[in-house]
């Protein structure tokens, strides 16, 4: 689309593909959403394709450390205001004993200059964007709309190429099914996520992604009928033959499957919800 460029940073990973994606947005002053980690030949890599424009603002979808950290030495060269979601939260509080497994890569020290609230509108260089709060991944994700247009900047929340991981404290399963019906109701169908190619024909896929998530939560609780497991144990009999490197990752989002299918009275956790616990059907 006219007016918005994409650049990867180059951190690829089997938890970001080839590269968080960060866009350049506005014709000619400019806002860039998502600097990514701190990484210097990227920051660079920025500053040359923005020469001769005016870095109005840089915009940050959620604090983790592959999305937000480059905000802040953005912001000592450019000058420009941090905006859009607020400094990282968990969607809970943790229990007690219990730690959090993504706790290293939350980007703590994030601070935004000013926090967009639920449709809320940014105008940068001829675009306007709306605020689209979407917590799932993150309790603070935030996508953005295009305004007058069927482009929406989704983040790590619909990614073409991977389904997005929801991990408790950090994000939930309830949350993030809600978050899908929501951008669902809503018109825009080309998505430009945090990683990976474009969204397309985004109201469709999304339906994929939501009746998967619905078949995971029946095969998660139908290998419990009758049989008291562990997390470790539930992720053997679910995701059959997958690479091992992946296993801890799939048990977080058995977890948040878990976690949701307790709060419905659908499943019991002994002694109480948790990556440690033993769940069973009541």
């Amino acid at each position: 689309m006219p007016g918005i460029r994409r650049m990867t940073v180059q951190n690829p990973g089997p938890f970001t593909f080839f590269g968080t994606n960060s866009y350049i947005i506005g014709h000619e002053d400019v806002a860039i959403l998502d600097p990514g980690p701190l990484h210097e030949k990227h920051m660079h890599a920025l500053l040359r394709a923005t020469q001769g424009q005016k870095v109005e603002a840089i915009l940050v979808s959620h604090t983790h450390m592959d999305h937000s950290p480059g905000a802040k030495a953005l912001q000592a060269v450019t000058g420009a205001p941090i905006i859009g979601c607020g400094a990282h939260r968990p969607a809970r509080d943790l229990a007690a004993m219990e730690t959090n497994a993504l706790d290293a890569s939350a980007d703590k020290d994030y601070r935004p200059d000013q926090e967009l609230g639920d449709g809320e509108r940014y105008a940068i260089g001829g675009f306007t964007l709306e605020a689209v709060p979407t917590p799932g991944h993150t309790a603070n994700h935030l996508c953005f709309a295009v305004e007058g247009t069927e482009v929406l900047f989704s983040a790590d929340h619909v990614m073409a190429w991977s389904t997005s991981i929801v991990a408790p404290p950090d994000g939930a399963m309830s949350d993030y099914m809600a978050s899908l019906e929501r951008l669902q109701a809503r018109a825009e169908d080309h998505f430009l996520p945090g990683h990976g190619a474009a969204v397309t024909q985004a109201h469709e896929y999304m339906s994929a992604l939501w009746d998967h998530r619905k078949a995971r939560e029946k095969a998660i609780a139908g290998c419990l009928s009758g049989n008291p497991l562990s997390i470790p144990q539930i992720v053997e009999l679910v995701y059959q033959g997958l690479d091992p490197m992946l296993k801890p990752a799939a048990g977080l989002s058995v977890f948040a499957h878990l976690e949701d299918l307790t709060s419905q009275g659908i499943v019991k956790a002994v002694p109480s919800a948790s990556l440690q616990a033993v769940y069973m059907t009541p």
